[in-house]
């Protein structure tokens, strides 16, 4: 196995990771909003809310990015 197969592979696997943890803290943060309703306790509603959005959004960059690897390996480009 050549390196840039390694590479792929590797990166595939981080996309698999990225795909389960990132729903996971968006759904954390919505159950945060219903469980803390008061001033200091809602602030980690907002941070896990932003951080779930953002990984979501980097998931699927990243996913676009891995797969274009995958098919360039798969193609000889």
């Amino acid at each position: 196995m050549s390196k840039s197969y390694e590479k792929t592979v590797k990166k595939f696997l981080i996309l698999l990771l990225l795909l389960i943890v990132s729903p996971l803290i968006l759904s954390l943060a919505f159950k945060a909003q219903r469980i803390y309703t008061t001033y200091p306790e809602t602030i980690i509603f907002y941070i896990l809310l932003a951080l779930g959005i953002l990984l979501i959004l980097y998931t699927v960059y990243f996913g676009f990015k891995t797969f274009q690897s995958f098919l360039n390996i798969l193609f000889n480009k």
